[in-house]
């Protein structure tokens, strides 16, 4: 699908991603899934460069699951090479368009190399704000939504908050406390599930499943989840009529 086909004014604010199927698509051409993950950095490429030049500001990308740490050694420790390497080949992108890095999840756990790499990149590029880069590192949803109860609970002992907890305050307990909830959600793979991601954040999220692997995902693919996106009438759990009535909408991102 072509770029000039979708409604500039109508683009989300906030897309994230599930990037699925790196191993399906190495085990097709009788490579390991090693190979897959390296191959699906081009796409994260092509996905992070498409964002930036629509001007959609928040990019999260599903990068590694709490759950995949239970994967073989060798293939955590070649994920762990691959994301220092992306991340000291892509900091002068980073700087260049000004685009910062914000990790998400219980990164602070990985290997203490990685650890001391995101941070390095996260202080270079923390002046950077034209788009924020999301990385979801060793993240759970539910993992997410425990650590914010705790943090809550914590801070009512210590006679810092009162019981009237709202939606508001357990936002702000999350790791994404200053970022709108994503506007469409993606997933690629053909896999119909979200994966323990997001729980709280996708409550309203337009969901959009593609049968892409990963590794094939291209600037074209996006360009057709954002005009499934554009036909799409979001309600917020009015109905169309108010919608329709009410003044500015709530349908426009």
């Amino acid at each position: 699908m072509a770029i000039d086909k979708l409604d500039m004014s109508r683009l989300p604010r906030h897309v994230a991603v599930i990037m699925d199927g790196n191993g399906r698509w190495a085990k097709k051409r009788l490579q390991n899934r090693i190979f897959g993950h390296r191959a699906g950095v081009k796409a994260v490429r092509e996905t992070v460069t498409a964002c930036r030049e629509l001007g959609i500001r928040h990019l999260t990308l599903f990068a590694l699951s709490s759950e995949n740490l239970q994967r073989p050694p060798e293939e955590i420790g070649a994920l762990m090479d691959l994301l220092n390497q992306y991340l000291d080949e892509e900091l002068g992108e980073m700087l260049e368009h000004n685009i910062g890095l914000h990790p998400i999840g219980r990164w602070g756990e990985l290997r203490p190399d990685v650890v001391e790499h995101i941070r390095g990149i996260v202080r270079k590029t923390a002046h950077c704000h034209d788009m924020i880069l999301h990385l979801a590192l060793n993240y759970g949803g539910r993992t997410e939504i425990t650590d914010a109860c705790a943090a809550i609970v914590k801070k009512a002992l210590a006679g810092k908050l009162d019981s009237n907890i709202t939606e508001k305050i357990f936002s702000e307990h999350l790791y994404t406390p200053d970022v709108p909830d994503p506007d469409l959600m993606i997933r690629t793979s053909g896999e119909l599930r979200i994966s323990n991601f997001l729980l709280w954040q996708i409550a309203y999220s337009e969901i959009y499943f593609t049968p892409v692997l990963w590794p094939d995902f291209r600037k074209e693919h996006l360009y057709e989840a954002l005009a499934d996106y554009q036909r799409r009438e979001r309600r917020f759990g009015l109905t169309g009529d108010q919608l329709h009535s009410s003044v500015g909408g709530r349908s426009r991102s």
